[in-house]
């Protein structure tokens, strides 16, 4: 989450940014400078998904 909001900032800033995983994290990933909003939003959607599980859309309560 850090690298993301680190990322999120320079990336706010109008700056070319890439990312990846440093060795000796696995799996090994590699973020392309256009890729990098989709990858920045992945976090977010994460986050949300959270509360968005705990209600269980087959149930039928709203």
């Amino acid at each position: 989450m850090e690298a993301k909001s680190f990322a999120r900032a320079k990336f706010d800033e109008g700056l070319v940014v890439t990312a990846g995983t440093i060795i000796p994290h696995l799996p090994r990933r590699a973020i392309a400078s256009g890729k990098i909003p989709s990858w920045l939003d992945e976090g977010r959607e994460q986050e949300s998904g959270d509360a968005e599980e705990s209600a269980d859309p087959k149930s039928g309560i709203e």
